[in-house]
């Protein structure tokens, strides 16, 4: 891959695990099949954890003022509120910090600046600037499209329907993928998401290229229409996370003794729970959880955030002698190594909040899902998962015993759950291809180098 080894990119990520996570394997990958400089911005909110990991990179903190609301975060299910406040608090410090990256090298020229679609403010600081700047979306390329018709502003109502409603289960007209019922998880306020997605949408086609953690295989389609409604050049080098071992830049420390307790347990029989870094339940939803694992008699690894059930401070409403009753049987954490936990012999299913990094990674490693996705982009992504490529079973009706029984038992014990386990296991082996030396993901790789290279 040809370069001009004096070169820097400059990164800036949204402050958030999701965001995080694949802005940092991006900067891993090109700067070793790059040999780029590299420089992460970040706001003072959930700056990257371990930096000293990256020996390699230099990191400038900006301020962002995120303090005066992150309160809100535990009660405030908007994310265009705190998207929105980001967009508008960011804007000074990370022009000025870009300015003065941008006089530090002379002797080594930017190439260009690569910044979260949803930093949608970036693409004006950049044209002042004068630097091309690039957008890593870290989501799939189906959810892209959904955003491109969802009717955010025409009909706001549609978002707020509930099962009383008469069209909760129909068909979204714009995008037939979706149902009604779906729309409605993803925002509660349909009014400053559609302003946020226009935005972020916008800024995306004004873009110098745009960089998704995706392989062509899975979304050939979803890319084709892609390429048409933006015309700037696109690269599908994911999934990102395969170039490197397991990341290390997870915001909440890993428990990792229960990878020993995974290896006393049988091939494909444990059923891996992990909502992600943001979503919350109630205490009542918990418990349906709760006792939904105890009754299937499957082994499981459940994560259990600190602050995830509305309430509590970790797990103290679990059932009367939940821990006693399932034993050996289960484990309860608060935060996993999921890469390596998916990868494990003995997962056979993983029940996920749908959320594109997990999605993906559960791909990687062939574990068909049940989906309970909770906001933004993961009513989509699941849907994708159980209608489109039929490799998991969606919990449309949320947290309630009796249907995660029937979604456990469908997964983990029918013909139609070993049907799901050999169309992902047949996505895995063209993932797998499209990393190798002339496969979709490699080239893209490649093109994504040259191409920053001559910017």
């Amino acid at each position: 891959m040809a370069t001009d080894h004096h070169k820097r990119i400059i990164l800036f990520p949204l402050p958030f695990q999701g965001h995080i996570n694949p802005m940092l394997q991006l900067a891993n990958i090109l700067h070793a099949h790059g040999t780029f400089k590299i420089t992460i911005v970040h706001t003072e909110y959930n700056s990257p954890p371990n930096q000293s990991n990256y020996p390699h990179f230099t990191f400038k903190s900006i301020k962002d003022n995120f303090s005066e609301i992150v309160n809100q975060l535990a009660w405030n299910p908007d994310s265009s509120f705190y998207l929105k406040h980001l967009n508008t608090s960011c804007v000074d410090p990370f022009r000025e910090c870009l300015a003065g990256l941008l006089r530090e090298t002379d002797k080594e020229p930017v190439a260009c600046v690569i910044t979260d679609a949803g930093f949608y403010f970036t693409q004006a600081v950049a044209d002042e600037l004068k630097i091309p700047r690039m957008v890593l979306r870290t989501s799939c390329l189906g959810c892209v499209l959904a955003y491109t018709r969802l009717p955010f502003h025409s009909k706001m109502d549609c978002f707020k329907l509930t099962k009383e409603d008469s069209q909760y289960e129909s068909s979204v007209e714009e995008y037939p993928i979706m149902k009604y019922k779906d729309i409605a998880k993803i925002t509660i306020n349909p009014q400053g998401t559609g302003d946020f997605v226009g935005n972020m949408l916008n800024e995306m086609k004004a873009s110098s290229g745009i960089i998704w953690n995706t392989f062509k295989e899975l979304e050939e389609s979803q890319l084709d229409t892609i390429s048409l409604d933006f015309k700037v050049p696109n690269f599908t080098l994911g999934p990102f996370h395969k170039y490197f071992p397991a990341s290390s830049s997870s915001l909440i420390q890993q428990d990792r003794t229960i990878l020993s307790w995974l290896d006393t347990q049988p091939p494909k029989s444990t059923i891996y729970v992990s909502f992600g870094s943001l979503a919350n339940i109630t205490e009542s939803e918990f418990q349906e959880v709760a006792h939904a694992l105890f009754k299937i008699g499957l082994p499981f690894l459940w994560v259990v955030r600190p602050g995830m059930v509305r309430g509590s401070e970790w797990i103290e409403s679990l059932p009367e002698r939940f821990l006693e009753r399932v034993g050996d049987r289960g484990r309860i954490v608060k935060w996993s190594p999921q890469q390596e936990v998916l990868a494990h012999p003995a997962t056979g299913c993983f029940w996920t909040h749908c959320g594109w990094n997990s999605t993906l990674e559960s791909i990687c490693e062939g574990i068909p899902m049940i989906c309970s996705p909770y906001f933004v982009d993961q009513p989509i992504n699941a849907r994708y998962v159980s209608d489109v490529w039929k490799i998991g079973v969606y919990l449309e009706d949320g947290l309630e015993r009796v249907g995660i029984e029937t979604a456990i038992k469908t997964v983990m014990m029918s013909k139609e759950g070993e049907m799901m386990r050999e169309r992902i296991t047949s996505l895995k082996e063209k993932l797998n291809n499209s990393l190798l030396d002339g496969g979709s993901s490699h080239q893209s790789l490649i093109n994504l180098v040259d191409y920053i290279s001559t910017l």
